[in-house]
């Protein structure tokens, strides 16, 4: 029985290493950053372990050097010094006004200015906040540490809302701005987030800020790599894979499959676990969906949905630094803020043209979030989406195609009328489609193996399982006979002519009229 004792819920360092929890021990990292620069932004995924990196930088900065007894910290700082630590956390709160930012940051500028005698409580934030900065380095004679947990939170919460994001964006450029003017007074910032709102201008006024986002040296900041599941969990392997009955390599094997698989930086090979879901997967010996649970990414698919996104294009995205260095929430572009909330990870890089190329990081998110996509894009409730995608896969399985399109056109009979008339252009009629199936069977794909294929929209497919190998083509507004014709026209089985599974070759029309598949024939 195992006798660590998981930090499941725990940010806060100090409790983590006076109450006995499991760390990893990142605080080597902790002082290269405290060394080696001043003004810091760091964007990670929710639940990746900013607040505890956070929380480890207040305990080494208020010099709390019994906390780091053991870790690689203590044998590199050899100076301990006290500084003056302001530490907003802007995380746990819903932001449904300006007023409610007004209050949350009125609660700490109340905490700080009754800590260091400030006596401007009657001004306005941003003065407030720059007097409390001037009089805690007078009081303490040491320059101040300003850390601010997910400083994006009222913006990210404010997507689809313009007028309320201009406001949150005014007040918090003005707040955060203060630190460049202040900048005599303070020995060390840091803020971090879920994404960068760049377009929107809230660093404008912080142009100081070294954006560590994309450093390969601070690839392993955050997050747990192979080497440190292997160095801190490996006692911990035998009986977690006993208690699956499965071998230790399994384990592992199927531990990267689920939880790791995340990418900060480019041309690195080293890929980082989900911490939370890493976490939660060794205290329970079991596999789950941990992470994505937590969250709901309904504002991701309505940017989705309103830009006319085609959903294939999420297993190969590919963009540009500077696409993915910042968000503007109107834009028209939605896969930066899908990156940066840890939906994709960058799988390449090109150094000569500077492009990456995105894909999901690992099995969890891919099921979650396509799962999540389905009742947004037919009427299949997510209750009914784990029934509905069973059926389909038995009946792929079986040979049982017939029923299996019967069940697609279900799902296409069953699409609200707005969802498909909304989309006046052919062009888009068509990419409501390819998105149902798109959905459809890359659930299908987490249990058999499908390969895409595609073509200005058009659709090559093919699904293979134990005893069977699809070929489809799909056409719109076209015929069935016509799909078939361009499979063996173009001899899209031809790869498999040596395979000993039976092959099945399908072409399929969709009808505008109907809104539905229209046929399908079979050879």
């Amino acid at each position: 029985m195992s006798n660590k004792i998981y930090p499941i819920g725990v940010q806060n360092f100090e409790k983590i290493r006076r109450d006995g929890y499991f760390y990893v021990d990142k605080t080597a990292h902790v002082y290269q950053l405290a060394k080696s620069g001043s003004y810091y932004f760091l964007s990670r995924p929710r639940r990746f372990g900013k607040s505890l990196l956070l929380s480890t930088l207040e305990a080494y900065f208020e010099g709390k050097k019994e906390l780091f007894a053991g870790l690689a910290i203590e044998r590199l700082e050899k100076d301990w010094k006290r500084y003056p630590v302001l530490h907003l956390d802007l995380n746990a709160r819903q932001y449904e006004n300006i007023g409610s930012l007004l209050e949350e940051l009125n609660k700490y500028l109340e905490i700080w200015e009754q800590a260091y005698d400030s006596p401007f409580g009657d001004r306005k934030p941003e003065e407030r906040f720059f007097q409390v900065i001037r009089r805690a380095y007078e009081k303490t004679g040491q320059r101040v540490v300003v850390l601010i947990d997910e400083y994006d939170k009222p913006l990210l919460q404010a997507i689809g809302k313009p007028e309320l994001q201009e406001a949150y964006r005014s007040l918090l450029k003005a707040f955060y701005g203060v630190m460049k003017s202040a900048d005599g007074y303070i020995r060390f910032a840091m803020l971090t987030g879920v994404t960068k709102f760049s377009k929107v201008s809230v660093f404008s006024d912080l142009n100081n800020l070294e954006d560590i986002s994309f450093r390969r040296n601070y690839n392993e900041l955050c997050g747990i790599s192979e080497q440190e599941l292997q160095d801190n969990l490996g006692d911990e392997l035998p009986e977690f894979s006993r208690s699956l009955d499965l071998t230790e390599s399994e384990l592992c094997d199927k531990l990267r499959r689920y939880y790791d698989g995340y990418h900060f930086a480019p041309d690195t090979a080293v890929g980082i676990y989900n911490p939370f879901s890493l976490l939660h997967a060794f205290k329970n010996r079991e596999f789950d969906s941990y992470w994505f649970a937590t969250g709901t990414p309904s504002y991701l698919v309505e940017l989705l949905k309103r830009n006319h996104y085609d959903l294939d294009r999420l297993a190969h995205e590919e963009t540009d630094a500077e696409t993915l260095d910042g968000v503007d929430s109107v834009d028209s572009d939605p896969i930066p803020v899908i990156y940066q909330s840890g939906y994709l990870t960058i799988k390449g890089y090109d150094a000569e043209f500077g492009m990456y190329r995105l894909g999901f990081p690992n099995l969890e998110v891919e099921e979650g979030f396509v799962k999540y996509l389905l009742p947004f894009y037919t009427n299949v409730s997510a209750s009914k989406t784990p029934f509905e995608i069973s059926r389909f896969i038995r009946e792929i399985r079986s040979g049982d195609y017939d029923a299996f399109f019967r069940r697609l056109q279900g799902f296409f009979a069953d699409t609200p009328y707005e969802t498909v008339t909304g989309l006046k252009p052919e062009r888009d009629t068509e990419l409501h489609y390819q998105n149902v199936l798109f959905i459809v069977f890359r659930l299908i794909g987490l249990y058999t193996k499908v390969e895409y294929h595609t073509n200005r929209g058009r659709i090559d497919l093919v699904l293979q399982t134990d005893r069977y190998i699809y070929v489809m083509e799909f056409k719109l507004n076209g015929t069935a006979e016509e799909a078939l014709h361009q499979i063996n026209e173009k001899q899209y089985g031809q790869a498999f002519a040596a395979d000993g599974r039976q092959i099945i070759k399908i072409g399929v029309n969709f009808s505008s009229e109907t809104r539905n598949i229209e046929k399908w024939v079979v050879s």
